[in-house]
C-alpha cells in the first residue's frame, strides 16, 4: 500500500514539474534568477531529477546513475524541452525502482547515509516526495513571478 502512494505522489509531482518547466512562456527565463531568486527553475529541475536518479534510480532501481551535484547548480540554458525530457525519463527510472521495491524492503535500512543518522527506506522515500513538493512551488512561484 505505502508504495503505491509513493508512486502516486512521485507521478503527480513530477507531472506537475514537467507542466510547470512547460508552462513557461518565455523559455529563457526558466534559468533567470532576481534579486532574492538564487536558484533558477531550471537549476531546481536539473536538482531534483538529480536528486531522484541518485537515491531512487541508483540506489534502489540499481541504475548505476553517477550525480555530479554541482552542474545541477551551475549547469544553464539547457532547452525547455531537453528538460521535459529528463523529468519523463526520471519518471521511468522513479516507477521502475519503486515497483521493484516490497513492503517488507520499505522498512529496512536505507543502504545511504543522507542524514546525520541512518534511516529506513520508506522514511527516506517519504522525505523525497516532500523534497520535490517543495522545490516544485518554488519553480511555480518563479514562473509566476519571472516570465513575464
Amino acid at each position: 500500500m505505502a508504495i503505491e502512494t509513493l508512486k502516486t505522489l512521485f507521478n503527480r509531482d513530477l507531472n506537475k514539474l514537467k507542466t510547470e518547466i512547460g508552462s513557461y512562456q518565455n523559455e529563457s527565463r526558466i534559468w533567470s534568477i532576481d534579486k532574492n531568486i538564487s536558484n533558477s527553475a531550471g537549476n531546481l529541475c536539473l536538482h531534483l531529477i538529480g536528486n531522484l536518479n541518485t537515491y531512487i534510480g541508483a540506489q534502489i532501481g540499481k541504475t548505476n546513475y553517477i550525480r555530479n551535484r554541482e552542474l545541477e547548480f551551475t549547469q544553464k540554458d539547457i532547452p525547455q524541452a531537453e528538460l521535459i525530457t529528463k523529468i519523463e525519463a526520471t519518471i521511468v527510472v522513479v516507477n521502475d525502482a519503486l515497483v521493484q521495491l516490497t513492503d517488507e524492503e520499505l522498512k529496512e535500512e536505507y543502504p545511504l547515509l543522507v542524514f546525520e543518522t541512518k534511516t529506513s527506506t520508506e522514511f527516506l522515500l517519504i522525505h523525497l516526495t516532500t523534497h520535490l513538493a517543495y522545490h516544485l512551488g518554488q519553480i511555480n512561484y518563479h514562473r509566476r513571478l519571472l516570465d513575464n
